[in-house]
């Protein structure tokens, strides 16, 4: 249940209650009308029992009275006519419980009803029961039989009357059968409606979350985002509320932490720069003060002291110019300027300029489709100017260097692969060769790698690389198109 979204959730709960409430009105609904349909049979027959006993007295007292000896020839007719009328069958027997005269007699043989009244009956009678139900027979063979005793014009038993009752139970069954039905089809129906319902509400309750959701995704605490409206003053609107406050202070905390971490980064770039700019003033100052003590000792070879202390600054400014330029080149990073170029001309001119200045051999795999896209071409210039110099400058010089440059479509994108067959990156230097002033060479401010990673990101690109120690790198940019 934990694996399902909040509107499934939602919808099964509903479905569950529906299922269960009609689960247990349907049970309430059939006991209620089998007990109800069985006390309106019951009363159904008692109404004619009670319809044949009057009609009995009527005829006992147009004929004027009787005893229990004449009953059969009094009642040779009248039994049928009263039978027929009711659509029953009628037995009459005398006090001892022998058949005086029945309606069918046929009824004995082919259902099994007993000529004589038990015993226990007609005691039951003598010492005052007015009716007596009994049941026989099995399952669909099942029937009643009813008895009573009729009296005189005096009330004063003359026998007793019995009359069986068949296909009860089959109707009772019959009418279950059909109520079942009407009940099943009724729940079908009910249950189609409640389903329909149960989907539109948790649509309308997820639907609510959903859209909220849906404007959280979208948030940036590095910009300016608008708060959530609610109309409602509900749970939901309250949920709003309090993310619209806690939006607040994390887009200030925000703030201050982009703040904090530019400061903190600009000291450490400052450290880095002060440290590689007092590396050369250092010898510079000795040598200037070294030529200085030589030309007021007047020494004879004051003028190769000279020119080798220029020799020397000239290189020491050399790196400090380099130093600057790099600096200047990640932190100035003028905003792109995208237009239509095509990728393989801007390799190409990478790969000219380190060829005419390497033995190393660069190999470049040409496509066969078209690699137009908009980008800045001189900062994608750079790109591939730092990602070669790097390659090559990763090779040992004993060793006969490789550089592999292939172009390849990925995902709607274009896959440009750089490879080289150097020393490789090292484990424990891998996670930091992407970080600002990070730098495995003696030369340089370590800014090269994270400039490209700069570059790519802006332009909705991605940087990353696969090494093997002692066989080379190959490193994998993503261009959008």
């Amino acid at each position: 249940m934990k694996r399902l979204n909040l509107k499934t959730r939602i919808y099964l709960s509903i479905i569950a209650m529906i299922l269960v409430s009609f689960f247990a009105t349907g049970i309430f609904a059939y006991t209620n009308f089998k007990s109800r349909n069985e006390e309106y049979h019951s009363s159904r027959l008692e109404r004619k029992e009670k319809a044949i006993q009057a009609s009995m007295d009527y005829f006992l007292e147009q004929q004027g009275g009787a005893n229990t000896d004449s009953i059969p020839v009094m009642f040779s007719n009248k039994i049928c006519e009263l039978a027929d009328v009711h659509n029953l069958d009628l037995n009459l027997y005398d006090l001892e419980g022998k058949l005086l005269i029945s309606s069918n007699p046929n009824i004995f043989t082919e259902k099994g009803i007993p000529q004589k009244v038990p015993n226990y009956i007609l005691q039951k009678l003598t010492d005052g029961a007015v009716r007596i139900v009994l049941e026989k027979g099995k399952s669909e063979d099942e029937f009643y039989l009813a008895y009573w005793h009729f009296s005189d014009l005096e009330g004063r038993p003359l026998g007793v009357t019995n009359i069986p009752y068949f296909d009860i139970q089959n109707e009772n069954r019959e009418e279950i059968e059909n109520f079942l039905t009407d009940l099943i089809l009724i729940y079908v129906g009910l249950f189609i409606a409640a389903s329909i319902l149960a989907l539109l509400l948790s649509n309308y309750i997820t639907q609510s979350l959903q859209r909220i959701g849906d404007k959280m995704k979208g948030v940036d605490l590095g910009k300016i985002n608008t708060p959530l409206e609610w109309e409602t003053d509900d749970e939901i609107g309250s949920l709003v509320t309090e993310y619209n406050r806690m939006l607040k202070e994390a887009e200030k905390s925000a703030v201050a932490i982009a703040r904090s971490e530019r400061e903190s980064a600009w000291r450490e770039m400052a450290k880095q720069v002060a440290h590689e700019i007092k590396n050369p003033l250092t010898p510079m100052k000795l040598r200037i003060q070294h030529l200085q003590r030589a030309m007021e000792d007047k020494d004879p070879d004051w003028q190769d002291k000279f020119k080798n202390t220029a020799v020397s600054l000239i290189n020491q400014i050399d790196t400090l110019t380099n130093i600057a330029n790099e600096f200047s080149n990640f932190a100035q990073m003028p905003k792109s300027k995208l237009e239509a170029v095509e990728l393989v001309d801007i390799i190409q001119d990478s790969i000219e300029t380190f060829t005419l200045e390497s033995n190393v051999n660069i190999e470049f795999l040409k496509p066969s489709f078209s690699t137009k896209l908009r980008a800045d071409k001189n900062q994608n210039l750079r790109v591939f100017n730092n990602l070669i110099k790097n390659a090559i400058q990763s090779i040992p010089k004993d060793t006969k260097g490789q550089v592999h440059i292939e172009i390849k479509e990925y995902e709607e994108m274009l896959l440009v692969e750089v490879r080289d067959n150097g020393t490789g990156v090292p484990e424990a230097v891998q996670e930091k060769i992407f970080v600002p002033n990070f730098t495995t060479k003696s030369k340089g401010m370590g800014l090269g790698l994270a400039m490209v990673k700069n570059i790519l990101e802006n332009h909705g690109g991605k940087i990353w690389f696969n090494t093997e120690i002692g066989q080379g790198t190959t490193f994998y940019l993503t261009f959008k198109r």
